[in-house]
Protein backbone atom coordinates (compact mmCIF):
# COMPACT_ATOMS: atom_id res chain seq x y z
CA UNK A 1 0.00 0.00 0.00
CA UNK A 2 0.92 3.63 -0.45
CA UNK A 3 2.56 5.09 2.35
CA UNK A 4 -0.34 7.57 3.57
CA UNK A 5 -0.24 11.14 4.91
CA UNK A 6 -2.78 14.01 5.06
CA UNK A 7 -2.68 14.84 1.56
CA UNK A 8 -3.83 11.25 0.33
CA UNK A 9 -5.96 9.96 3.16
CA UNK A 10 -9.65 10.06 1.72
CA UNK A 11 -10.24 6.49 0.60
CA UNK A 12 -12.84 5.41 -2.50
CA UNK A 13 -14.85 1.97 -2.59
CA UNK A 14 -14.57 1.21 -6.41
CA UNK A 15 -17.95 -0.30 -6.97
CA UNK A 16 -20.00 2.38 -4.91
CA UNK A 17 -18.05 5.46 -6.68
CA UNK A 18 -17.06 4.34 -10.14
CA UNK A 19 -19.98 1.77 -11.14
CA UNK A 20 -23.05 2.25 -9.08
CA UNK A 21 -23.26 6.45 -8.85
CA UNK A 22 -22.18 6.41 -12.56
CA UNK A 23 -24.71 4.23 -13.93
CA UNK A 24 -27.39 5.73 -11.72
CA UNK A 25 -26.73 8.85 -13.04
CA UNK A 26 -26.26 7.84 -16.93
CA UNK A 27 -30.15 6.19 -15.87
CA UNK A 28 -31.39 9.23 -14.09
CA UNK A 29 -30.21 11.47 -17.03
CA UNK A 30 -31.65 9.06 -19.59
CA UNK A 31 -35.22 9.42 -17.90
CA UNK A 32 -35.08 13.01 -17.66
CA UNK A 33 -34.12 13.28 -21.40
CA UNK A 34 -37.32 10.80 -22.00
CA UNK A 35 -39.39 12.55 -19.69
CA UNK A 36 -39.34 15.92 -22.05
CA UNK A 37 -38.91 14.10 -25.52
CA UNK A 38 -41.52 10.97 -25.11
CA UNK A 39 -45.72 10.91 -25.22
CA UNK A 40 -45.49 9.77 -21.27
CA UNK A 41 -43.77 12.68 -19.43
CA UNK A 42 -45.80 11.66 -16.74
CA UNK A 43 -44.61 8.06 -16.19
CA UNK A 44 -40.70 9.12 -17.23
CA UNK A 45 -40.92 11.69 -14.47
CA UNK A 46 -41.82 9.73 -11.94
CA UNK A 47 -38.96 6.92 -12.74
CA UNK A 48 -36.73 10.46 -13.06
CA UNK A 49 -37.96 10.87 -8.92
CA UNK A 50 -37.32 7.28 -8.80
CA UNK A 51 -33.70 7.54 -9.60
CA UNK A 52 -33.22 10.17 -7.58
CA UNK A 53 -34.57 8.95 -4.17
CA UNK A 54 -32.50 5.73 -4.94
CA UNK A 55 -29.22 8.32 -5.25
CA UNK A 56 -29.86 9.96 -2.42
CA UNK A 57 -30.95 7.13 -0.09
CA UNK A 58 -28.42 4.60 -1.20
CA UNK A 59 -25.42 7.62 -0.25
CA UNK A 60 -27.23 8.39 2.92
CA UNK A 61 -27.28 5.15 4.55
CA UNK A 62 -23.67 3.76 3.26
CA UNK A 63 -22.54 6.83 4.85
CA UNK A 64 -24.54 6.64 8.18
CA UNK A 65 -24.09 2.78 8.92
CA UNK A 66 -20.33 2.93 8.21
CA UNK A 67 -19.67 6.60 10.07
CA UNK A 68 -21.28 5.43 13.17
CA UNK A 69 -19.53 2.31 13.42
CA UNK A 70 -16.14 4.21 12.62
CA UNK A 71 -17.03 6.98 15.26
CA UNK A 72 -17.36 4.34 17.91
CA UNK A 73 -14.19 2.41 16.89
CA UNK A 74 -11.97 5.86 16.93
CA UNK A 75 -13.13 6.86 19.69
CA UNK A 76 -12.56 3.92 22.05
CA UNK A 77 -9.52 3.60 20.05
CA UNK A 78 -8.29 6.48 21.14
CA UNK A 79 -9.65 6.35 24.71
CA UNK A 80 -7.44 3.40 24.88
CA UNK A 81 -4.35 4.76 23.55
CA UNK A 82 -4.77 8.01 26.00
CA UNK A 83 -5.13 5.01 28.64
CA UNK A 84 -2.10 3.20 27.74
CA UNK A 85 -0.19 5.99 27.85
CA UNK A 86 -0.84 8.25 30.78
CA UNK A 87 -2.77 5.86 32.97
CA UNK A 88 -5.59 8.29 33.58
CA UNK A 89 -9.01 8.26 31.64
CA UNK A 90 -9.51 10.19 28.64
CA UNK A 91 -13.30 10.13 29.06
CA UNK A 92 -12.83 12.74 31.80
CA UNK A 93 -12.36 15.30 29.59
CA UNK A 94 -13.20 14.57 26.34
CA UNK A 95 -16.79 16.72 26.18
CA UNK A 96 -13.68 19.15 25.82
CA UNK A 97 -13.27 17.99 22.69
CA UNK A 98 -15.65 17.80 19.15
CA UNK A 99 -15.74 15.30 16.92
CA UNK A 100 -13.68 16.95 14.20
CA UNK A 101 -11.33 16.87 16.59
CA UNK A 102 -11.05 13.36 18.09
CA UNK A 103 -11.20 12.21 14.47
CA UNK A 104 -8.13 14.11 13.62
CA UNK A 105 -5.99 12.96 16.68
CA UNK A 106 -6.62 9.33 15.51
CA UNK A 107 -3.54 10.06 12.86
CA UNK A 108 -1.33 11.75 15.63
CA UNK A 109 1.03 9.01 16.59
CA UNK A 110 1.68 8.18 20.76
CA UNK A 111 4.63 10.70 21.26
CA UNK A 112 2.43 13.28 19.13
CA UNK A 113 -0.79 12.43 21.10
CA UNK A 114 -0.50 13.98 23.86
CA UNK A 115 0.77 17.86 23.15
CA UNK A 116 -1.27 17.63 20.08
CA UNK A 117 -4.77 16.79 22.64
CA UNK A 118 -3.66 19.38 25.13
CA UNK A 119 -2.84 22.07 22.55
CA UNK A 120 -6.40 21.01 20.71
CA UNK A 121 -8.19 21.65 23.86
CA UNK A 122 -6.01 25.11 24.55
CA UNK A 123 -6.40 26.67 21.43
CA UNK A 124 -9.86 24.78 19.82
CA UNK A 125 -8.15 23.54 17.32
CA UNK A 126 -10.32 22.58 14.03
CA UNK A 127 -9.68 19.03 12.85
CA UNK A 128 -7.89 20.19 9.82
CA UNK A 129 -5.08 22.31 11.88
CA UNK A 130 -4.57 18.96 14.11
CA UNK A 131 -4.01 16.82 10.98
CA UNK A 132 -1.71 19.38 9.06
CA UNK A 133 0.24 19.60 12.63
CA UNK A 134 0.81 15.97 12.79
CA UNK A 135 4.60 15.23 11.96
CA UNK A 136 4.44 11.68 11.70
CA UNK A 137 0.98 10.94 10.49
CA UNK A 138 0.00 7.20 11.78
CA UNK A 139 -2.09 5.79 8.89
CA UNK A 140 -5.10 4.72 9.14
CA UNK A 141 -5.70 2.16 6.26
CA UNK A 142 -8.45 0.41 7.21
CA UNK A 143 -11.25 3.49 7.63
CA UNK A 144 -13.95 3.50 5.45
Amino acid sequence: MKIQTYYNHIRFYTPHHFVYYPVLIIFLIASIYLAFTTDQPLIWSFISVAFIFLFCLAFMLRQHYALILQNRIVRLELRYRYFTLTGKRLEEFEYKLTDDQLFALRFAPDNELIPLLEDAIKNSLPGDSIKKAIVHWKADYNRV
